[in-house]
């Protein structure tokens, strides 16, 4: 179910936090969770292969499930009904100067305010890497063992989600809403984020703003997606650091671009440019993997490397 104090207050604080007039430097950061119309879930067609529903199994008492491979049957109102999405601007944005919305997508067992927010550090990365950004986090399944991208899975719909988006920082900063619709994003998922994040490569949504893609130990499935759309985005960067859980998923990217006469390098990026390709090998274990991958705060590390877009 949606957390629906998190809901509550990430609403309030929209309407308390002062905006910023157009041009200025945002004086204190905003995090605050809120519905969107445009949300993954809830989801009601059909799985990607269109084999089935999405929603396969039916209660006595009329409610609906859907059966994940890992995790046994979910039940919608408890893991599937959940809008929220994160929207967080750190301490020194300006929306007059050069910059970036940075996407989310977390993996399995998590919770925005539990995981996103407080175990993975992701908002606290963002702001100390001093790239001129702002965040944007959907929920996928709440709490559980499932990687589904649910209406990400259309073509189209992550388009509807960024220009929700972009309606929701105009709010929060004061800023006008097409100087966000204008920004250039970059894509960033972890573990089972990696489904909504190829299916949105493959459906080619939001075209030439995706400025690139970062993968944290997440290629578990989909490595031909990857590497094609890395074929014929080369004016993109894309760098997937991992560890032993998705080694094999990454090695396949690296042997489906060699075939390609692609190489890919094995050494972390002094700058993160148009070109751009990287694997990173790391012994660092899956769980606390956002925080402790080849580097400490490797998404910290990486967006500090992002030129062009200073805070």
């Amino acid at each position: 179910m949606p957390d629906r104090r998190a809901i509550v207050a990430g609403l309030l604080a929209t309407a308390m936090f002062p905006a910023v007039s157009q041009g200025a430097r945002l004086r204190k950061a905003i995090s605050t969770v809120v519905p969107f119309k445009a949300s993954p879930f809830p989801y009601r067609g059909k799985l990607p292969d269109g084999s089935a529903p999405f929603l396969d199994v039916t209660a006595a008492d009329g409610r609906r499930g859907h059966t994940s491979p890992r995790g046994g049957i979910y039940w919608e109102d408890e893991t599937y009904s959940d809008r929220s999405t994160l929207l967080a601007v750190p301490k020194g944005f300006d929306p007059a100067r050069p910059a970036v919305i940075v996407v989310f997508f977390h993996g399995n067992g998590a919770t925005l305010q539990r995981d996103v927010v407080g175990r993975q550090r992701v908002v606290t990365q963002v702001e100390a890497s001093g790239l001129n950004a702002v965040l944007v986090a959907p929920q996928f399944a709440s709490n559980a063992q499932d990687s589904s991208a649910g209406n990400f899975w259309t073509p189209g719909y992550f388009t509807k989600f960024i220009a929700e988006a972009a309606q929701g920082m105009a709010r929060l900063t004061g800023a006008k809403a097409a100087k966000f619709d204008a920004m250039p994003v970059v894509l960033v998922a972890y573990s089972g984020g990696y489904n909504p994040a190829a299916s949105i490569l493959r459906n080619g949504d939001i075209g030439g703003r995706l400025l690139g893609v970062v993968l944290l130990d997440a290629v578990f499935d989909e490595a031909d997606i990857f590497a094609s759309w890395i074929t014929q985005h080369r004016k993109s960067f894309f760098v997937s650091a991992y560890g032993k859980s998705s080694a094999s998923g990454n090695a396949e990217i690296r042997q489906l671009l060699a075939g390609q006469g692609i190489d890919a390098s094995t050494d972390p990026p002094r700058r993160l440019e148009a070109g751009t390709i990287a694997l990173l090998a790391s012994d660092a274990a899956h769980d606390t993997f956002v925080t402790r991958a080849f580097v400490g705060n490797p998404l910290q590390w990486l967006l500090g490397r992002l030129h062009g877009f200073p805070r």
